[in-house]
This record gives C-alpha cells, structure tokens and sequence, in this order.
C-alpha cells in the first residue's frame, strides 16, 4: 500500500492501566501511542528498529507537544492518524502530527518535531536513503509544508 495515498490509521486497544483517578486516559499514555504509532508507520514504509541500526540511525525529538479537547475512556474506540507535517528539503528534520479520533470526534493532537541522528557521531545529519524512501512514503498531513 503507497501510504502516501492513504492516511495511516490505528485502532487502538486501551487497558486499565492506561486510565487516571477521574477515569479517562492519562496524558502520557497519548505520547506512548504516537510514538509506538510512529515505528509502525516506519515499518510499513519498510524501514524498521533493525533497519535504523543497520544503518546507525535513530529519530530524535526535540519538542513533543499533546492538546486536548475531548475525555477519552476505557470503552471508547479510538483511532489514531499519523502524518506527516513537516519536512527539511534535505530530509534532516521532520514534524509529525497524531490525531486521535472518537468516531469523528477530535479528542486530541500531538505534534513532534525532530530529526535524525547519526548513531557513529552522535549528530544530526542527512539520513541515508532506506530513511528518506520511508519518509517520502508516509501521508502528509493537512497543512504539510517545508520546515
């Protein structure tokens, strides 16, 4: 599937683990979705955790950023959409965006800003071309631009 196409949607599974005191889902379980939703987008664009060893690569995150507007409890379902928001022309740095969907109601957003690193010297650089092919491959999201 060209994900470039398609919006990459996961239907998530919530436990009771992931729930505070006032019974909806606490806030850093949003973080851990996004970020496990991410290596999922990454691995459907053929570009998995091995992969990024291999290639001594890794994303790292500058800013993370959730906003909420709806509750989210154990019962609902809830899906979540990745995209795409932002990205250098050369491929150094990106901008993801996490929507997370009851029915067609928004409950939340996350925005992350990063790039990636080099794992030999420990700097940001120009990924090599397994990482730019998968970037390339996922959806953009709305509003997409060039950081």
């Amino acid at each position: 599937m060209a994900l470039e196409k398609a919006p990459f949607v996961e239907r998530v599974a919530l436990r009771w683990a992931d729930l505070d005191v006032n019974g909806h889902v606490r806030h850093t379980v949003y973080y851990d979705l996004g970020s496990r939703q991410r290596m999922e987008a990454f691995a459907a664009c053929k570009l998995t955790l091995l992969d990024m060893q291999k290639n001594e690569v890794g994303p790292v995150l500058f800013r993370e950023e959730c906003r909420f507007f709806k509750e989210v409890r154990l019962e609902d379902e809830v899906d979540i959409h990745v995209g795409v928001l932002g990205l250098s022309k050369d491929f150094r740095k990106f901008r993801f965006q996490h929507r997370f969907l009851r029915s067609d109601h928004l409950c939340a957003t996350i925005e992350v800003d990063g790039a990636w690193m080099s794992m030999r010297t420990r700097r940001i650089f120009v990924p090599p071309r397994i990482v730019v092919d998968a970037m390339e491959a996922l959806p953009k999201a709305e509003g997409f631009s060039y950081l």
